[in-house]
């Protein structure tokens, strides 16, 4: 005759492997569930790197060249030749700084070399240049 102790174990032992079966079923699901889709998604972001480097090598070779009167003006800027203007025309740094729309202090950075203009204020400087010493005292005159 069988030890009931032992049929008892044996028998809890069977319905706890049962439980833990469906319980870690539903995990196993939702594990392989989510490697699908993470996969998936490598495969989305693959294509999409793809068709960013067709698409960025389609408009470098399609983008037309501006014509000749519509190229930017390509304004080199020196220090020197900045200070130089400067004295050409006579003025202070403050009225300088009036004419290129912007404070005497950024004219005496610009001078000593420690800043540089804004690529917005280079057609100012550019301008400057044709600028003569009657115009300019003209200009200041009216302001």
């Amino acid at each position: 005759m069988p030890n009931i102790a032992n049929v008892l174990r044996e028998e809890i032992i069977r319905l706890a492997r049962k439980e833990l079966r469906g319980e870690s079923a539903a995990l196993k699901k939702a594990s392989a569930q989510y490697r699908s889709d993470i996969a998936g998604l490598k495969r989305q972001v693959r294509d999409l790197e793809r068709q960013v480097v067709r698409l960025s090598k389609g408009v470098a070779t399609q983008r037309p060249s501006p014509p000749e009167e519509q190229m930017p003006l390509k304004a080199r800027f020196g220090a020197k030749g900045f200070a130089a203007q400067r004295r050409r025309l006579g003025l202070s740094a403050s009225e300088l700084g009036f004419l290129l729309n912007c404070s005497g202090q950024s004219v005496y950075k610009w001078e000593q070399g420690k800043a540089r203009p804004r690529a917005s204020q280079m057609p100012a400087i550019a301008a400057l240049r044709k600028l003569s010493k009657s115009q300019a005292a003209k200009v200041l005159e009216a302001r």
